[in-house]
């Protein structure tokens, strides 16, 4: 039906609902233009609000809402408007109807958003703001509130808080940004979100995958940055407007606290840098702070000057926090850090410097204002605690805060690149705590990790591994001119530099950089070492060299390598220096040992450092002799290891050091030589080669003194009255020698025992007599040497052996008596020098029985055939003519075979045994009994006559004066001594 000029109001606003709640936008507008004085502003606002479907797009009604505000309302519709849906209504039913709507108010309705202030609040405003609401509670489409809301942010300051700050942070969390995974929150229901949990809502997502890293700066620019300009957020500012007195000195304090939602993103970033410290660092690269805020284009806000200075501030500290959060100790983890610093420097007017990796080729450096003041120990709790507070030195904007962050990353990064992961805080740790002992560890660690890992011939990496460490003590301040007081104390600023210079050192030598080395610290001018000190550094990289050396051989391994440091340093470790001398005889010993094969424990070779460490390194030797068969006949080469152990000082740290006599290095080397002969004679013994164990006895232990009897106790004098007392020197306590002696007098014959091959035509007719006078020998060598306690076994061992050699000479005796009787009974006369045999006119000489022809050995005493006339030819061939030599040698022994001459011996070793103030008395008597007497003749106990009287021969009585005479003469040969000594000697 046409339109009735007569619509009353009821109708007309009925007709409005009607048009609004069909979204019949042209005919409302034309209705309320027609009708204007009764659907006023706020009456046409309030039908759009609650009848306008909240789905119909905001393009499609924004005009009337321009127009309302404008006060101008044209007619989109000139035909006659449709007014049969309130035609058949009349005026009452109309006014009830009207009074039935449920007209929405356009005041706030207790959110939490931003409200016109004021009873005469525009209404277009609080349209809007509700509008926008409704818009999404009811239908989800925050995406139409720009449209409806941009063309107004000029209308009222509300209008463009609720766009920028809200609607555009949400939208762009959930539509544009990470439409995957948006919150789950209406506009209303985000705005009465608490701060802090608004804050961690927008930036849940932000970062969260690898490939998001470079869109940290945009959610912060296009989230955080609109969302902090709301006044809302800085309630704790308006209370301290508001304050007074204490009480805005109260809120002073909590300054920090002025905006929580911000903390709150402070707080997430650095979690980031704990957690993800690429997203921390990757916001602070691609964000200014909240300077820079993407506000949509829809026009600029501002903070007032306190709350920007604020945020700024407020997130430099937090930057510089990030720094030290970073959990990774890596290169990239430190070029991020280092990143960090450089863009502080760049929003803080400070110069921002070279790159990490030109800082760490320059290594200048470092100075700022008051920096030294930062490295104390009582900033240590800034590291961990209050790193945004306002009292945080570490985290302040200051230059030298700045400057010292860029230190402490260069520092850490020089750890990191040479093989010691460092984080920031770690170093900031090792500067601010300042304790010597933990700056020591990570220098040694350094320097170690340098060592193996750097190439070992190159002098140009230690030359830079050196500088970069010196520049870790002090970060080149002292190079800046500045005095040890001034200067600024670096991660190992406890560390003299003497301390890290020793270190340097140790790495060079065991990396074989000797020229370097010398050139750095015994030849430069400057010398940055003590001599003292080099010289013990020397000795101990050596010793060090010489423990880790695998084998023995002096020209290869860790045994060279300690010798090559010895000579090194000519001037430094000169040959006369007593550890020089200490290290040469070690490796002497050591070396000399590589000759043989030697395993001290079941399945492990024998190391140099096994020497060194050893309880009883001459027991090493007694191995050699168990293990290498016939080893013993290098008697010399032994002693000479023993001599060099004593040299190198590792037998004087195992003797009792109460007794400085024993610490004496002559009296040393004398027990060792003696022990190790006695160890040789056990082991010739061991392999049944008596004849070297008698001659190691005779040798070596027969010049040996008997140990003299302990001194009479003196009397007591008074100190004035006493003459100066000469004090004997103690006696070395051999208890290895007599033994050795004992065990070679104990031995007997055995058919393994080594024939004596040193004989040649004087071999024994008799070799157990022989034996017998070696083993005589042997003990009276033992009796001589021996201590007090110990002779009685000596003793009963000689009169077992004097037994034993009575009894061998009694049968020889027989048996030679039985010879010259058959002699005298004229069966031949061969056997009479000068005489002839009928077995030399009829065919061969028989030989006596029970002898080898030869000649008599030197060592036989009474026993066999004279002599024999010479060598036959095997076939009964021509006899040989005898030298002169071998004719009074062979004169010799065979006037020694008389009764007479043993006697004589036998006297003259008793005599011995008795001078030696060791020997017992009772020992003469036997050895009398066992041998006739030279003063009576000898006693022809070979007469069978039993009972006839005891003559004394002729030819016993040439014999003996021919003994005399041929002793005499040429007893040297056979160490015979003369009758003269004898006599004198009796």
């Amino acid at each position: 039906m046409a339109m009735s000029l007569d619509l009353t109001p009821a109708h007309t606003v009925l007709l409005a609902v009607h048009y609004a709640t069909n979204a019949d936008i042209a005919s409302l507008t034309t209705l309320a233009a027609r009708h204007g004085a009764v659907l006023r502003k706020d009456l046409l606002l309030r039908i759009l609000l609650g009848y306008l479907p909240e789905a119909v797009p905001s393009s499609e009604y924004v005009e009337l809402i321009q127009a309302i505000e404008a006060g101008a309302i044209p007619e989109l519709a000139p035909d006659p408007l449709d007014t049969s849906p309130v035609a058949a209504l009349s005026r009452d039913a109309a006014v009830k109807k009207v009074r039935k709507l449920h007209l929405p108010p356009l005041h706030r309705d207790g959110g939490a958003g931003p409200e016109a202030d004021g009873d005469d609040a525009n209404p277009t405003v609080l349209f809007l703001l509700r509008r926008a609401r409704r818009v999404d509670d009811e239908a989800g489409l925050l995406d139409e509130l720009p449209a409806l809301l941009a063309p107004f942010v000029g209308l009222a300051p509300c209008v463009r808080t609720l766009l920028v700050s809200a609607v555009l942070p949400l939208l762009r969390r959930n539509y544009e940004y990470h439409a995957d995974e948006p919150i789950d929150y209406t506009l209303r229901a985000f705005e009465d979100l608490p701060d802090r949990v608004a804050a961690e809502e927008l930036l849940s997502r932000t970062g969260a995958q690898a490939e998001d890293l470079e869109f940290v700066g945009r959610d912060l620019r296009g989230l955080v940055g609109p969302w902090l300009y709301d006044e809302r957020r800085w309630t704790r500012r308006k209370a301290r407007e508001g304050a007074s007195g204490e009480n805005a000195a109260e809120m002073d304090d909590a300054e920090a606290s002025i905006c929580p939602g911000w903390e709150q993103v402070l707080e997430w970033l650095m979690a980031q840098a704990s957690r993800s410290w690429r997203v921390a660092v990757s916001a602070v690269d691609q964000w200014d702070g909240p300077s820079e805020a993407d506000l949509g284009g829809y026009g600029a806000m501002w903070l007032s000057d306190d709350e920007q200075g604020h945020l700024e501030q407020t997130y430099a500290r937090a930057a510089l926090a990030c720094a030290y959060l970073i959990p990774e100790p890596s290169v990239e983890a430190l070029e991020g850090a280092f990143s960090i610093a450089t863009k502080l420097s760049s929003l803080l007017d400070l110069d921002p410097g070279a790159s990490l990796h030109a800082a760490a080729a320059v290594l200048a450096p470092v100075t700022a204002p008051n920096l030294g003041a930062l490295i104390a120990p009582r900033h240590k709790r800034h590291l961990r605690n209050e790193l945004l507070q306002n009292s945080n030195r570490l985290t302040a904007t200051t230059p030298a805060a700045i400057k010292l962050l860029q230190a402490l990353i260069l520092s850490a990064f020089i750890l990191t690149i040479a093989g010691s992961p460092t984080t920031v805080r770690k170093a900031a740790e090792l500067a601010l705590l300042q304790d010597e002992r933990d700056q020591k560890a990570e220098a040694v660690k350094l320097i170690h990790t340098l060592s193996n890992n750097g190439p070992n011939n190159n002098d140009k990496y230690w030359i830079k591994a050196r500088n970069e460490i010196l520049w870790l003590r002090d970060w080149g301040s002292e190079e800046d001119g500045l005095s040890a007081a001034q200067a600024v104390k670096g991660v190992f600023g406890e560390l003299t530099r003497e301390c890290i210079e020793v270190e340097v050192l140790k790495a060079l030598l065991a990396n074989n950089r000797f020229t370097l080395a010398r050139s750095l610290y015994e030849d430069s001018s400057d010398k940055p070492i003590s001599r003292k000190l080099l010289q013990d550094t020397i000795f101990a990289a050596a010793m060090s060299a010489y423990d880790n050396a695998s084998n023995p051989n002096r020209t290869r391994g860790g045994v060279k390598k300690c010798e090559d440091i010895i000579h090194a340093f000519p001037r430094t470790a000169e040959k006369s220096l007593a550890a020089t001398q200490r290290i040469e005889a070690l490796i002497k010993a050591t070396h000399a040992l590589s000759e043989f094969r030697l395993v001290l424990k079941q399945g492990e070779p024998f190391t140099p450092v096994v020497l060194r460490v050893h309880a009883d390194p001459i027991s090493i030797v007694d191995k050699i002799l168990e293990q290498n068969p016939k080893s013993y006949t290098r008697l010399h080469d032994l002693v000479d290891i023993g001599a060099n152990m004593v040299e190198a000082g590792l037998t004087a740290a195992r003797r009792d050091k109460a007794d400085p006599h024993l610490q004496e290095m002559p009296t040393q080397r004398l027990l060792a030589e003696r022990r190790i002969t006695a160890m040789c004679i056990d082991a010739a013994l061991a392999e049944d080669d008596f004849e070297t164990a008698f001659s190691y006895v005779t040798t070596r232990l027969s010049a040996i003194g008997a140990p003299p009897p302990p001194p009479a106790p003196a009397a007591p004098t008074s100190k004035a009255s006493s003459p100066a007392k000469t004090t004997a020197p103690a006696p070395i306590p051999d208890d290895y020698s007599w033994k050795a002696a004992l065990q070679a007098g104990k031995y007997r014959l055995t058919p393994r025992t080594v024939r004596p091959t040193h004989l040649g035509l004087a071999g024994a007719a008799s070799p157990a007599l022989r034996h017998l006078e070696q083993r005589l020998a042997c003990l009276a060598t033992a009796l001589r040497i021996a201590p007090a306690p110990t002779l009685a076994e000596i003793l009963a061992a000689y009169r077992r052996a004097e037994e034993e050699l009575e009894v061998a000479v009694r049968v020889e005796a027989e048996a030679e008596d039985a010879w010259e009787r058959a002699a005298d009974e004229g069966v031949g006369l061969g056997g009479i020098p000068g005489g002839f045999d009928v077995g030399d006119m009829g065919g061969p000489k028989k030989a006596p029985r029970g002898k080898t022809p030869g000649v008599v050995g030197v060592g036989e005493v009474g026993g066999g055939r004279a002599m024999e006339t010479g060598m036959r030819r095997g076939g009964g061939g021509e006899e040989a003519p005898m030298s002169l030599f071998d004719l009074s040698r062979a004169s010799v022994l065979s006037a020694q075979r008389n009764l007479t001459a043993l006697s004589s011996l036998q006297r003259s070793a008793l005599g011995k045994l008795g001078g030696g103030g060791a020997g017992p008395a009772e020992a003469q008597p036997a050895a009398a009994r066992a041998l006739p007497s030279s003063g009576g003749g000898a006693t022809d106990e070979g007469d069978g006559s039993g009972g006839e009287a005891k003559r004394v021969r002729k030819r016993d009585q040439l014999k003996e004066a021919a003994m005399g005479t041929l002793v005499s003469g040429v007893g040297w040969l056979i160490n015979a001594p003369a009758q003269e000594r004898e006599r004198e000697g009796g």
